[in-house]
Order: structure tokens, then sequence, then C-alpha cells
């Protein structure tokens, strides 16, 4: 069973990621929260001090908290697979496979993934759910030399990552990401439960292991209304690059 300030920092959660507190926010003092809860206020501290450890709320000395980011965001600062950052954040990830075909690698394949033109590599498309809830729409296509073993998961595995990492011992180790808007289509409405024309943030992304092998290059489309990117920099590190469209 839960710690009492364990349960706290849960709800304060769930509150943040509906937004009751939104970004720049000010969460209620802590004697507002000790009373609501019925605790003393070191039993707050520690259920704050959660947050503030995870970066959803910043800590000022004696000043009231303020929330930094929703509990829907995901930072670029670390590679996470879409059930690591679910379950990071409290939330169930689900996965279904809608199709899934052995294709010849054509030329932008070849390029990504750095295969034979006509090598066959695994193209996979893939519902994947927040609590049930589908938010995000893969369309995956794995390396000739790693499909054999991503070919026979079962459909509804919730992570291919971890999967793969049990299986075989394989990192996802690196990941380039280039981020834009798409409009929905016919087939992307219908999946994800959305009106044809609406915004996806769509993330294309190459993932490679620690030598530079690339595994798996993928187009991902989320929902705009339920998930959103932070990319964390400094003026001595910037992970940030800006480009054209294209």
């Amino acid at each position: 069973m839960p710690a009492r300030h364990e349960e706290i920092a849960d709800e304060l959660r769930r509150a943040i990621g509906r937004e009751e507190y939104a970004v720049g926010a000010l969460l209620p003092a802590e004697t507002d929260l000790a009373t609501r809860y019925g605790v003393s206020r070191g039993t707050v501290r520690q259920a704050v001090a959660a947050l503030t450890a995870e970066g959803l709320i910043g800590s000022r000395q004696g000043a009231r908290r303020v929330v930094l980011a929703s509990r829907r965001s995901q930072s670029f600062a670390e590679l996470r697979s879409f059930a690591q950052w679910a379950r990071a954040m409290g939330r169930a990830a689900t996965g279904r496979v809608v199709a899934q075909e052995y294709r010849p690698a054509g030329a932008e394949d070849a390029v990504r993934l750095q295969v034979d033109t006509g090598s066959p590599v695994l193209h996979v498309l893939r519902v994947r759910g927040l609590d049930g809830e589908p938010v995000l729409l893969e369309r995956t296509v794995y390396a000739d030399w790693i499909a054999p073993a991503v070919e026979p998961i079962e459909p509804d595995c919730p992570s291919v990552t971890q999967r793969l990492l049990d299986d075989t011992g394989l990192v996802f180790a690196y990941g380039e990401h280039v981020i834009d808007a798409v409009a929905a289509g016919a087939r992307d409405a219908e999946l994800l439960g959305v009106r044809r024309t609406s915004p996806l943030l769509r993330v294309r992304r190459v993932t490679t292991t620690y030598e530079g092998r690339p595994v798996e290059w993928s187009d991902d489309r989320y929902r705009s209304d339920a998930v959103s990117f932070s990319v964390h920099n400094s003026i001595g590190n910037n992970a940030l690059a800006r480009k054209t469209a294209g």
C-alpha cells in the first residue's frame, strides 16, 4: 500500500495533467493542501518534493510552488519509448498493430536504415494509447537485421522497445527527431478518433544502437490535444535546431 505522501503526489500529478493547475499557475499553499488532505505539512512537503524532482513544479524557499510542465509533456533531454514515457507519467500505455508486412526497401528506407535498396524491411502501423485513449499513430520501418525479432511480437504488446531489450539485449541508444505539423487524412482521423484535417503533431525519427547502427525509422503522428513536447536547452547545451519545412 502506498504511503500517504505518495498518494497525495499522485493526486496532484493527475490534477496537473487535467490542467486544474496550468503551466505557470501556483499550487495551493502547504497549509491549504494539508487541510484538504487531512495530513501534516511535513507529509505535504514530501509529496511536493516528489513533483519537484520530476520537474513538474518549481521550488523556491518560502514561496508557493509554480507549475512548470504538464503531465503530458515529454522532454527530449532523454530518449524514451512511448511506453517508458507513459509509465513515468503514471499512465498505462496500450498498443495495437493495425497492419504489418515486409516490403522491399525503397530509396528513403535505404538511406535512413543504411540497407540496400530492395532489402526486406518490416513496415508496421501501430495505434498507441494512454489508458486506452488513442493518441499516437506509429508508422515504423524496421531494418532487415532486427525485423525477424519484431515480427513475432504480439500485436497488443505495450512496449516493443522493452521486449526487444528482454529478448535480444538491444538498446535503443540514440535518436534524431524532426518535428512538424500535418493535417489528419481520412485513415489517420479514423484511427485516432479525430476529424479529418485535424492538426497532428508529426515526429519523424531515426533510432540507432550505441554503435550507430540504425534500428528503425518512423513517422509518428500525435493528437495535438493529447501530447506536447518540450526541449530543454541552455547556452552551454543546445539540443534545439531550427530547420526549414520539408
